[in-house]
């Protein structure tokens, strides 16, 4: 009996170990997402600025 404890204690540690990995790879997946927003938006208001005061 001590031992099914012992290794459904394990295989609970395999599984939260599995869980961080998933949540690294959403916060990752996201961070390029702001990244590409950011650099997209960047450029779109520098160019609105620059119109702005071209015109002024």
């Amino acid at each position: 009996m001590d031992r099914i404890r012992k290794l459904y204690v394990k295989a609970d540690g395999f599984a939260r170990g599995q869980t961080m990995a998933e949540y690294a790879l959403i916060l990752a997946a996201v961070a390029v997402v702001v990244f590409v927003g950011y650099q997209t938006l960047g450029t779109t208001i520098t160019t609105l600025l620059g119109s702005v005061d071209t015109k002024l």
